[in-house]
């Protein structure tokens, strides 16, 4: 018997259309995108709105925090609201530094190569149907910028931002009680969480709020973690890292239940490397839907390796978000390097080249190890061979 269901227009309907964004391919999320599309291609297409990115940061910061700055270029590019966090650099300073974006298309590279093969393997057949578009807005999903050059502040005064300076949260928290001040040290994640709150009501970018146009709010969030977001003075105490694995796993949890709620992405680093606890470490990663870990090969061993002789350092994925389905989507390598060339950031899978050493010999050319194992045919093999 053939089922009277039918799919309604009204459904199709739901899809949200906003500047910036498009559904995904795997689960219908809505995404955004990173500033990065090779970033945006590793992720699945892009960063799920309502979720929460965490880089992990090397050792020095300077790619996640670039990477932290595509992040706001991409939102100044959409017309996103930008509400920026930091406390070792003034968020004015980071914003003065955002990339010059290409309007222009006449530049080509690996990852436009690889589009334009995409679109030549569709079959001709397919070429003459109606097209319709996932993202019909007039903003394009992704940008490419150059890092030579800075953006313009009359472009960044365009967009509607919210820069919070940390420091300027712990100076207002100064008590001379000892005990009061571990309050006011605990206070500093819950006023920066007070006012994403504030900034999402404001917006109204609330999943229940009915704004006149639907908006991204791009939230950004400075080397988290690190001994600027806390008062110094309590370094020298017993356990005074207690605290921060108190409140920084309580901060994140409740940003991923604003988040849940309103049409905002997170993107978060932290400095995992100074945590002396590795199981806080994992412990935050949980908390977090997108795990990202970069290891710059700065100062490392493996600077001196030829190996890794084209690539600046390693992009770990230590965990993918898992919305709207069972399991996350992931990609066909899970090995993948970066490197910053002079005007952009490319992201790459690692290749290495094949072991050619001389020290890398075939089995057969070791009889004893053939012996040992009794594939060989010699007499002190087994007796009853078994062809």
């Amino acid at each position: 018997m053939a089922s009277s269901f039918k799919k309604s227009n009204s459904e199709r309907s739901k899809i949200l259309q906003i500047a910036g964004t498009k559904p995904s391919l795997f689960n219908n999320q809505l995404l955004i995108s990173t500033g990065v599309p090779s970033f945006d291609n590793i992720l699945g297409g892009g960063v799920a709105v309502g979720s929460v990115v965490l880089i992990e940061e090397d050792s020095f910061g300077q790619y996640a925090k670039l990477f932290l700055q595509y992040f706001l270029a991409e939102s100044v590019m959409t017309g996103q609201s930008l509400f920026l966090a930091s406390a070792g650099i003034h968020p004015r300073n980071i914003l003065k530094d955002l990339p010059q974006p290409l309007l222009d298309e006449s530049h080509t590279d690996q990852e436009t190569t690889d589009v334009q093969l995409d679109q030549m393997k569709i079959a001709w057949r397919y070429q003459n149907q109606n097209k319709f578009e996932s993202n019909p807005t007039s903003v394009k999903f992704g940008h490419y910028y150059d890092l030579t050059q800075c953006m313009s502040e009359e472009l960044i005064e365009k967009v509607d931002t919210t820069l919070v300076d940390v420091n300027q949260l712990i100076d207002d928290s100064q008590i001379q009680d000892f005990d009061e001040k571990k309050e006011a040290e605990l206070s500093v994640y819950e006023k920066l969480l007070q006012t994403i709150q504030e900034t999402i009501v404001k917006g109204k970018f609330g999943t229940q709020d009915k704004p006149e146009k639907r908006n991204i709010l791009r939230i950004a969030l400075q080397s988290v973690g690190s001994p600027l977001w806390s008062d110094l003075s309590l370094s020298d105490v017993k356990n005074s890292y207690a605290e921060m694995d108190i409140t920084l796993p309580r901060f994140l949890i409740a940003l991923r239940f604003l988040l849940r709620s309103a049409f905002a992405v997170a993107m978060i680093t932290v400095p995992s490397h100074i945590f002396h606890d590795p199981d806080f470490g994992r412990r935050i990663e949980r908390l977090s839907d997108t795990v990202i870990q970069l290891e710059s090969f700065a100062d490392s061993k493996k600077s001196g390796n030829p190996l890794y002789k084209d690539y600046h350092g390693l992009l770990n994925i230590k965990q993918l978000p898992k919305l709207n389905s069972f399991k996350c989507q992931m990609p066909d390598v899970t090995d993948w390097a970066f490197k910053v060339r002079r005007k952009k950031l490319v992201i790459e899978k690692l290749h290495l080249p094949p072991d050619l050493s001389v020290s890398a010999s075939r089995p057969e050319d070791h009889p004893a190890i053939l012996s040992s194992t009794g594939m060989g045919c010699s007499s002190s093999g087994r007796k009853n061979l078994e062809f």
